[in-house]
């Protein structure tokens, strides 16, 4: 049978109908029939495996069984307990099948026009996915590719991006499968030693590595589990070991036993994902894992598919709440070719290698250079694994980019008889060092210290200097040793390592020390404490070996981890900011939760691991350029302990225009070199514009879309700014806000509320955060001279100042009052209120904190507000258009979503609004705003930058826009405005400016002003 006689639209409608007139026999005969003729690559032996009507014993008949794949079917689910009935039945299929066969089976549910996926947890199903098809407009390929991902029945599938989202992909039914299988081995197993030991160091080590925004949930760590058995398989395919072998057992596939055999070391090895092997039924899942990748084709890759894989399995919020984002190909290439010049004589570094996109890119560059110099492939695998190295703190990232690296190298130079022994350069390390000393280094070579806080061990193992220098020695050493000390009987004597110094070729001098620490090795095995500590030492030893003056490198390249100040874990960040601080990069407590970890780790990077005259080129945010946060990245100049690293910067690239965006913020690329000397970042950047087909393309595409120039000026070049830059600053951060933010409302009772009081009750808002948003909303009865005006964003408009809410401020014309000021007591209103807010205040943030009046003037945020002076003007502090207006209210607080400032006079403030208003303005200042993923965000006191002059009453231009101003302000207090939002309301009133003769003339005079 073909498809060439069968209309499948036709078929899948007619299956779908359920009219009527049909039988079961019908829906069976039609699902044998579309099994037969739809896109799955059977030959005709599979075909006659579909099977109708097969045995399952006690005179049961399974309706259709299609390799691991049980069907049921019913004229119509809907009916009754048809389904609920049948999926008992159903259960009682896939039962036998997988205890009888011992592989995992799956039964779906179906009467054509519903389809259920069910796996089985204990013996009951659970629902994995379910399809709906539209009988009078069936969706022929959304059936298709969703029975497949049951199936599984293509084979070769080129590993493209679509293909491993389709049928790996978080939105794949396979997928979905896999993941609940693997929950509930987990969820059985979770208090297994070895899974519970494993989780716990997962947890710890993605802690320090990704900060407060990592979760430690059980979801997460299935989900890397199932990521890095699906790399561990695939690197086997890589190889060319058939993951499908029945004689393969799980833990040879996630431990690399195989890999030691075929010499191959630093892929797979024992880590925090294996459990899956030490625990019943895992065997049967890691063989059902295998079967689904091997029906890929993995010998002709052309980009980093492991990013691929992760990104379409790990959801985007997730990825963005642990700042993981992984840089595009064809950027990857572009970054790779700029930088690494001179390929087979450069050592390369990627300190944060993620997936690995960057060295699959540099692994190609340098073989490509070694295949046309001549170079044998042998000579060609020996130098690339000496020449190009990565380093990443995360244990998912690393398992991939191990896996990236193999596929970099290809098929045929793996399976070549003649490849000789290799280990992967791609290491779990602490890129950063925070605060590590170089003591493990001593004359005689590395000590690591067993005892990581995790009681993992309890002794010191030693290795000789001479076998660190050969990385790819050292590595295979580690694995030797490991797998001799773990397949030894537990008490039996230590086995000679006569054999292993031959095959190391290790050194005399050396050999007692390897001795000992053999045997220490082995008795921690005996101790079940061998756990994962070749992952550790590995860990460990290279990046503080690299760091060496001897070892390190020619070239850094990479993405940096971006990871936010903010989100840091409370010692990371203490030692974040002396870090900064000891070379001159710390801006301030003011920009501090917009730093991130970026410009440090450029910087630690090179003055640990880059040589004298070695090159870099790291993909960074874009405000690197101009951002206040950075300045001190810019300088070039860095001195820490005596040391100094000068950076000499060279052109950097500004890749905001290019579209659609692959990252939360717009990116740089700076460039460079290490130096004698500095050579600050003032060179104008090189700005990359175009859109791209898609975010993740090759570099041969790219160059089809994308343009290069060079602007007349530069966002890091200096810039003049304004005289009124000292006047302004941003306005009081007012939380938490129930203890403060209020609304009047007419109390209960015929009393009233006594003379010279308000009734106030707590102004809730949807933006609240726990945990005041659980906290219960106050009441209170305030002197009306403690309830002030609040001018917050919402209450901005060009030219106009909209109906503010309300807050209670204890100043008393002199000061800010707390709970121990007598004079509180004058006010009992008051008093009642504040001193409500300091218990709660205490109840939620402990004794000894910041006390209440503190926060509330953070920074001096409320009292550097009075006294008022009577003429003030406010802008806004983000968005797409600046907006700004005079504050004539003395009584008015001006909230931090607005900054504030003082003019001499009403005609300097209408001045300055004429000014802040204009689209004019409003251009000259959104190049050098900090952007969101899609929008220009903050003005802040970049507003600034552009140079606004000071008012000069006999300056006519200066005389007639106060005087357009005063007309602007009028026109707005006419405009009728609806009931919307904010924005919407700033929108209409910039549209009545623009068709205006004012606004028109306001727009001329700016020009020129700023000119």
């Amino acid at each position: 049978m073909t498809t060439a006689h069968v209309d499948l639209p036709q078929l899948i409608g007619r299956l779908a109908d359920r009219r009527a007139g049909r039988t079961e026999a019908n829906v069976q005969s039609d699902l044998h029939m579309l099994l037969a003729v739809a896109p799955f690559e059977l030959d005709d032996d599979d075909i006659e495996d579909i099977t109708l009507e097969a045995p399952a014993g006690q005179r049961r008949r399974i309706d259709v069984e299609m390799g691991y794949t049980v069907f049921e079917v019913k004229r119509d689910l809907r009916v009754g307990n048809v389904r609920a009935d049948a999926v008992d039945q159903l259960a009682g299929y896939v039962q036998s099948r997988t205890d009888t066969l011992q592989q995992r089976y799956v039964g779906v549910l179906t009467d054509g026009a519903e389809w259920h996926l069910y796996h089985l947890v204990g013996s009951q199903l659970q629902l994995a996915g379910s399809l709906e098809v539209n009988p009078t407009a069936p969706d022929v390929d959304g059936l298709v590719v969703w029975l497949e991902s049951v199936l599984r029945t293509a084979q070769r599938i080129t590993p493209t991006p679509l293909e491993i989202k389709r049928r790996l992909g978080a939105t794949s039914v396979g997928h979905r499968l896999d993941v609940l299988e693997l929950t509930e081995l987990y969820q059985a197993n979770r208090g297994h030693p070895e899974v519970k030991l494993k989780r716990e160091l997962w947890s710890k080590l993605l802690t320090t590595a990704l900060g407060t925004n990592f979760t430690d949930q059980d979801a997460l760590f299935v989900e890397h589990t199932l990521l890095v058995a699906t790399a561990e398989i695939i690197a086997h395919a890589v190889v060319g070991i058939d993951p499908t072998d029945d004689t393969i057992s799980a833990r040879s596939l996630l431990e690399g036993a195989l890999f030691s055999v075929s010499q191959v070391g630093g892929v797979v090895e024992s880590d925090f994902f294996d459990w899956v092997a030490e625990i019943p039924g895992g065997d049967q899942f890691v063989r059902a894992l295998a079967r689904n990748i091997s029906r890929f084709d993995w010998a002709d890759v052309e980009h980093d598919v492991m990013k691929i894989l992760y990104e379409s399995v790990i959801s985007r919020e997730t990825r963005h709440s642990l700042g993981e984002y992984y840089t595009p190909d064809w950027l990857a290439a572009e970054v790779v070719d700029d930088t690494v010049d001179n390929p087979l004589h450069q050592r390369v570094l990627d300190a944060a290698c993620g997936s690995g996109t960057f060295l699959f890119h540099a692994v190609r560059r340098h073989l490509a250079a070694a295949e046309a110099s001549g170079m044998s492939s042998p000579e060609a695998l020996e130098s690339v694994t000496r020449h190009v190295i990565g380093v990443d703190v995360h244990p998912v990232a690393v398992t991939f980019a191990r896996v990236t690296y193999l596929l970099a190298i290809g098929m045929d130079r793996l399976q070549a008889d003649d490849r000789p022994p290799i280990s992967v350069p791609v290491y779990l390390g602490d890129s950063m060092q925070w605060g590590q000393e170089k003591t493990l280094f001593s004359d005689d070579g590395l000590t690591v210290p067993t005892d990581d806080g995790a009681q993992l061990f309890a002794d010191e193992l030693k290795f000789p200097d001479r076998l660190l220098a050969d990385a790819p020695r050292f590595d295979r050493l580690v694995a030797e040793l490991s797998t001799k000390a773990t397949q030894r009987a537990p008490g039996s004597p230590v086995p000679s390592l006569s054999a292993t110094f031959r095959l190391f070729a290790i050194h005399p001098d050396d050999q007692e020390t390897v001795r000992r620490t053999f045997a220490t090795m082995c008795r921690l095995n005996d101790e079940g404490r061998n756990h994962i500590w070749g992952y550790y030492v590995r860990n460990l030893a290279r990046p503080i070996w690299l760091s060496l003056p001897a070892n390190r490198v020619d070239v850094l390249v990479g993405n940096p981890p971006w990871l936010a100040y903010r989100f840091m874990p409370q010692d990371i960040r203490a030692k974040f900011r002396k870090m900064n601080e000891d070379r001159g990069m710390w801006a301030g407590a003011s920009v501090a939760t917009n730093q991130d970890l970026s410009g440090l780790f450029l910087v630690r990077a090179a003055e640990l691991y880059l040589k004298d005259g070695g090159r870099f080129g790291l993909v960074m945010p874009r405000a690197v350029l101009s951002r206040r946060q950075y300045a001190g990245l810019r300088t070039g100049r860095f001195n820490t302990g005596g040391h100094s690293t000068m950076l000499r910067y060279a052109q950097p690239w500004d890749l905001d225009k290019v579209k659609p965006t692959f990252f939360p913020v717009p990116a740089a690329v700076l460039f460079g070199e290490r130096g004698t000397g500095a050579v600050p970042l003032e060179q104008p950047a090189e700005q990359w514009a175009g859109r791209l087909p898609a975010a993740n393309v090759s570099v041969e595409t790219s160059r089809q879309y994308l343009s290069r120039r060079t602007p007349a000026r530069s966002e890091a070049e200096h810039r003049p700014g304004s005289p009124y830059a000292s006047r302004f600053i941003q306005g009081a951060t007012v939380v938490p806000r129930v203890l403060h933010i209020v609304e009047e409302y007419t109390a209960p009772g015929k009393l009233g509320v006594g003379a010279g009081r308000v009734s106030v009750r707590s102004l809730r808002s949807a933006k609240e955060k726990e945990p005041w948003k659980s906290e219960q909303s106050r009441t209170g009865r305030v002197e009306r001279q403690f309830v002030r005006p609040l001018l917050v964003g919402d209450s901005l408009l060009p030219y106009m100042i909209r109906e503010p809410i309300r807050v209670v401020v204890p100043w008393d014309g002199d000061h800010l009052m707390d709970g121990n000021d007598d004079r509180l007591d004058f006010y009992p209103g008051l008093a009642a209120w504040w001193r409500q807010g300091e218990e709660t205040w205490r109840a939620r943030k402990g004794e000894g904190g910041m006390s209440l009046r503190d926060r509330f003037d953070y920074r001096r945020g409320i009292s550097q507000q009075f006294p008022a002076s009577p003429h003030r003007i406010v802008y806004s502090a983000s968005g797409m258009y600046l907006a700004a207006a005079r504050v004539s209210d003395p009584a008015a607080v001006v909230e931090h979503a607005l900054y504030w400032g003082t003019a001499q006079s009403a005609e300097e403030a209408r001045f300055l609004l004429a000014v802040l208003n204009s689209e004019a303005m409003t251009a000259r200042v959104r190049p050098l705003q900090a952007r969101g993923e899609h929008n220009p965000r903050h003005f802040d006191k970049y507003v600034w930058q552009v140079p606004v002059p000071v008012y000069r009453p006999e300056d006519e231009r200066h005389q007639e826009l106060a005087s357009l101003a005063a007309q602007a302000e009028g026109m707005v207090a006419g405009l009728e405005l609806p009931k919307v939002s904010f924005e919407a309301l700033r929108r209409r009133v910039r549209e009545a400016l623009a068709s205006s003769e004012v606004g028109q003339r306001i727009e001329e005079l700016v020009v020129e002003v700023l000119r």
